[in-house]
């Protein structure tokens, strides 16, 4: 008898090459069957998902669910499992001296996985900004808490913006790469200065500093010390460092995202591996939402369906390094499964310059399954819920082309 028996849904996983309309079964927090029909009598539970689409669990690459210690962290399980999230990796909230809070009061006390990056910064996001000196960063300690919690800390962050650079320069990266393979463990590097302050070629050597399997994040950032030149052009480093295998998240969040920049981009040929929300606080309660929204802003952009689902699953799970277990729908993997709606309309969503982006069809979360478990949606971040804007007709008032 199963667990679970998600039924009649439209089941999509690239990396397993799912595509049609499959019942899914779940014993033991593990997925124990998929086939075009399982009987309801073979489950203690059954939930009815047709007319739904069923991917593997969304993966959020870059989030900030540090709650209650920074002001800017969002609850794990609002971000995570009640809006369609299995899991999220938390980029570098905390730092050596603060990531004790992870493993003794976050991660205990929610159902969606963490997967957390340790900040450069002993502090981490506590303080703002970051690093005020070079005594913010201390490679030695930020190595010793990673390999304390090997297995746990999954990659190390920086981010290239002021007054750190000001401060350190490209030391700053240096440690934090130096920290990286010290402790054996990932590098996620932070580009875009919110600031304006710093020389937007500081790229160049970041991007010939970076390793197979680092990644880059917020590459479609509208600000200095992005991989577009002043003349709109891809920097030849960033083509560089795809091609040995460096990531590329996208990662939204409250200023590091522009439409014209990623057209630009996917342009001249360098796509995303990953698409990120960058969730906070105050950037929930304005330019993004969930995770749901970000692949509505894919959509709107051109990708297709599948290619979306894999930004979103797959390749997070290779970025971080758990595609073992997490990242696609197969017999005996954790069943971490998420249920979304696809409703047809029109609608506009926004970058954080404030540009719309008309879309003919739009994402919210119908349900979770997080290692057997089932979680339902809340209302959604917006006051109306989880759609996201409806346009309106050109030539009505207010109305016209996005």
């Amino acid at each position: 008898m199963y667990d679970l028996v998600l039924k009649g849904g439209k089941v999509l996983d690239p990396s397993t090459g799912l595509d049609g309309v499959l019942d899914i079964a779940v014993q033991n927090g593990l997925i124990a069957r998929i086939a075009p029909e399982i009987a309801p009598a073979e489950a203690t539970r059954t939930i009815e998902v047709r007319d739904k689409l069923v991917t593997p669990g969304l993966i959020d690459l870059h989030a900030h669910i540090f709650e209650g210690v920074n002001r800017t962290g969002v609850n794990p399980d609002l971000a995570g499992v009640h809006s369609g999230v299995t899991t999220i990796v938390d980029a570098g909230s905390s730092g050596a001296a603060t990531f004790g809070a992870f493993p003794r009061h976050i991660i205990p006390t929610c159902a969606t996985e963490i997967i957390p990056f340790l900040h450069i910064c002993q502090t981490g996001l506590a303080t703002n900004p970051d690093i005020i000196s070079e005594r913010s960063v201390n490679v030695d300690d930020t190595v010793r808490v990673a390999t304390q919690h090997k297995g746990l800390i999954a990659g190390i962050k920086a981010r290239m913006v002021s007054p750190a650079l000001e401060i350190m320069g490209m030391e700053m990266p240096k440690a934090a790469r130096r920290a990286a393979r010290e402790a054996g463990i990932k590098l996620m590097v932070h580009i875009g200065d919110t600031e304006k302050r710093y020389d937007p070629k500081v790229i160049h050597p970041l991007l010939d500093l970076l390793e197979p399997g680092d990644i880059l994040t917020h590459y479609f950032t509208p600000n200095p010390g992005g991989v577009l030149d002043i003349n709109a052009k891809l920097v030849p480093e960033a083509r560089e460092a795809a091609n040995r295998g460096v990531w590329f998240d996208t990662a939204h969040g409250r200023m590091n995202f522009s439409f014209d920049v990623g057209r630009r981009i996917i342009e001249q040929g360098l796509l995303p591996h990953c698409i990120s929300t960058d969730l906070t606080v105050p950037g929930r309660a304005n330019t993004v939402h969930s995770m749901t929204e970000m692949m509505t802003r894919f959509i709107g952009l051109g990708f297709t369906l599948p290619q979306v689902v894999t930004m979103c699953t797959a390749n997070p799970a290779k970025a971080v390094g758990v595609e073992q277990r997490l990242g696609s729908l197969a017999v005996g993997r954790q069943a971490d499964i998420s249920v979304l709606e696809i409703q047809p309309g029109s609608w506009v969503v926004y970058d954080i310059l404030g540009t719309g982006l008309r879309v003919d069809r739009a994402f919210a979360p119908h349900l979770t399954v997080k290692r057997g478990a089932v979680f339902t949606p809340d209302f959604g971040p917006r006051p109306w819920g989880w759609w996201p804007d409806r346009a309106l007709p050109a030539g009505a008032p207010g109305g016209g082309c996005c």
